[in-house]
């Protein structure tokens, strides 16, 4: 059985339904009805913050955190800590690198310490700054007559301490890690995680519900279970199976509850 957790969608997946202020009313009520009591906001447009916050609300949904892109750090910070304290959020993430940009061990290890400097600006708030992965960070440095090396994904979390992981298992998957070992490896550092899964159609890999894919559940859960993790998040980068969000979001939520959460 596992532990309690704050079971939340995140909003990217359904993005193609929140191009008004009455679509985003629409699909949090959509949202609630089909299981989910709290989201994961990827972008507040056709709304103000506090305007999402309350549509969200008025559904029963309660925000958990936000993504905010490496850009709007690098233009002001202190407006990124306002927008998480209008939302009442403890959690934003950075969610996606241009990695084409860091061509050097020396021009990521720079940038792990703008990281940390943010994680560090955000602590002194009450408020955790998070990575999110994709597949990118699964490159090795170092390898030496094909043998040996260090990931991206290493070195970025050897190289920090205030920075936390959303660590996004279907990426590490992808990445051809093991989403149990990272889990454990990042104990005490990934309150939040991304929850999605790979299957096979046409021999390429494609985006499956949580629990209907390739990824050991279980063993996933049980290593969350001892990492300390507090809420996971669902994330269906598109959904080629169902063509519908909203029936890959309730099928995860429907296996995750299978599974005890």
């Amino acid at each position: 059985m596992a532990r309690k957790y704050v079971v939340a969608a995140q909003l990217y997946t359904l993005r193609d339904f929140l191009k008004t202020p009455a679509d985003v009313a629409k699909t949090m009520a959509r949202l609630k009805k089909i299981g989910y009591d709290a989201a994961e906001v990827a972008g507040f447009d056709p709304l103000t913050p506090p305007e999402y916050r309350d549509l969200m609300l008025d559904a029963g949904i309660t925000p958990i955190g936000a993504h905010a892109s490496l850009g709007a750090f690098r233009d002001s910070v202190a407006a990124v800590i306002d927008m998480c304290k209008v939302m009442g959020l403890s959690y934003v993430t950075i969610p996606w690198l241009p990695y084409q940009d860091y061509k050097t061990l020396a021009d990521w290890k720079k940038l792990f310490r703008e990281f940390e400097k943010y994680a560090k600006a955000l602590a002194a708030e009450k408020i955790v700054l998070q990575y999110h992965n994709h597949m990118f960070e699964f490159e090795k440095f170092g390898i030496k007559k094909g043998t040996g090396g260090t990931t991206i994904m290493e070195m970025l979390y050897d190289g920090t301490e205030l920075l936390k992981s959303e660590l996004d298992l279907g990426w590490v998957a992808r990445g051809g890690h093991d989403p149990v070992a990272w889990v454990k490896r990042l104990k005490g550092r990934v309150d939040q995680i991304h929850f999605k899964d790979w299957g096979v159609v046409n021999n390429e890999p494609v985006w499956r519900a949580v629990g209907e894919g390739g990824i050991d559940w279980p063993a996933v859960i049980k290593a969350c279970n001892s990492a300390g993790t507090k809420y996971v998040i669902v994330e269906q980068d598109s959904c080629p199976i169902t063509n519908d969000p909203f029936l890959s979001l309730a099928i995860s939520r429907k296996n995750l509850l299978n599974m005890g959460m």
